[in-house]
C-alpha cells in the first residue's frame, strides 16, 4: 500500500507533469512499456538490450550508473534516441543463500534516510553527466525502492521534481515483470520463453503496463542470472511476440510517452 506522503507527492506532481511535457494523444486502449533493466552491467548486457530494442519489442532501458559498462551504455543510448532511458537505482545487490538474503554489496544501509537521499542525488548527477539528459523514469535494482520506505519517499520526491514516473508507484502505470528464476535460484526458462511473453501481452489490461525484462549476452558477466538473459533476448525478438503486439492492437511506448491522466 502506498504511504499517504507518496500518494500525495504523485497527486501534486501530475499537473506539473502535464505542463512540462507534450503527452502522447490517447489513440489506443492498451499501451506497453517494455523496459530492460541493468543497462551498463556488462558489454554483453548492453549489446543484448540494444539488439532487443532494434530487432524486438524493447522500448526502454534502466541505466546502472555505477556499473562497469555504464559509459558504453550511455553512448549506445545516444546512438538509439528512440530508446527511453531511466535510472536503475543501485543501493545494493542480494542473493538467496541457505534460506536467507545475503548482501553482495550494499551502498546504503536499510533505514538510513539521509544516506539514501544523498546516494540517489549522486546517482542522478552521474546519470546526467553520462547521458547529457535527465532520466525519463526511476526504478531500482531488485526493486529496493519498493521495499525500503525511506528510499521510496526520496525517490517520489525526486520524481515529482523532475516530472517523471516511478516503477510500481506511479498510479498511471501497472508494473509486471517476467523473470526466469525462482527465489532459490532454480532456472525457470518456461517463464521467459516466447509463449510466456505472448501470454503476458494477451493478458494486458486497459491503460499502460510496464513489462520488466533482462535481455543480454552472458559473456563476461558475473551474475547468478546469466543464461536466462540470452533466453529473454531471443524471446523479445521472436516474431510470435511481435505478432501478439500487432494482433492485440497494443501500442509500444516509453515512459516519456505515458498518456496524461484523464
Amino acid at each position: 500500500m502506498r504511504s499517504p506522503l507518496v500518494q500525495a507527492a504523485f497527486t501534486l506532481a501530475t499537473p506539473g507533469q502535464a505542463r512540462r511535457r507534450e503527452w502522447l494523444a490517447p489513440v489506443a486502449s492498451r499501451y506497453l512499456i517494455v523496459n530492460a533493466d541493468d543497462f551498463g552491467l556488462s558489454e554483453g548486457v548492453n549489446r543484448g538490450i540494444v539488439e532487443a530494442h532494434r530487432r524486438g519489442i524493447v522500448t526502454s532501458a534502466s541505466l546502472m550508473v555505477h556499473a562497469p559498462a555504464s559509459a558504453e551504455a550511455s553512448a549506445l543510448a545516444r546512438e538509439n534516441p528512440e530508446l527511453g532511458v531511466g535510472l536503475h537505482i543501485d543501493m545494493g545487490a542480494w542473493v538467496w543463500r541457505d534460506g536467507r538474503w545475503v548482501a553482495l554489496h550494499e551502498r546504503v544501509a536499510a533505514g538510513d534516510a539521509r544516506g539514501a537521499a544523498a546516494e540517489l542525488d549522486a546517482q542522478l548527477s552521474l546519470f546526467t553527466e553520462l547521458t547529457g539528459r535527465s532520466p525519463d523514469h526511476l526504478d531500482s535494482h531488485q526493486h529496493v525502492h519498493r521495499l525500503r520506505p525511506e528510499l521510496a519517499e526520496a525517490v517520489v520526491a525526486v520524481a515529482a521534481r523532475l516530472g517523471i514516473g516511478v516503477r510500481g508507484i506511479d498510479p498511471r502505470v501497472v508494473y509486471r515483470g517476467l523473470y526466469g528464476q525462482e527465489r532459490e535460484g532454480r532456472s525457470l526458462p518456461e517463464a521467459i520463453e516466447p509463449r510466456a511473453y505472448v501470454a503476458a501481452i494477451d493478458d494486458l489490461g486497459p491503460g499502460v503496463t510496464e513489462l520488466g525484462c533482462h535481455p543480454g549476452y552472458p559473456e563476461g558477466l558475473e551474475s547468478d542470472y546469466r543464461m536466462e538473459r540470452a533466453i529473454e533476448l531471443r524471446s523479445l525478438c521472436d516474431p510470435l511476440v511481435r505478432a501478439a503486439i500487432e494482433k492485440g492492437d497494443v501500442r509500444l511506448i516509453t515512459w516519456g510517452q505515458v498518456p496524461a491522466p484523464g
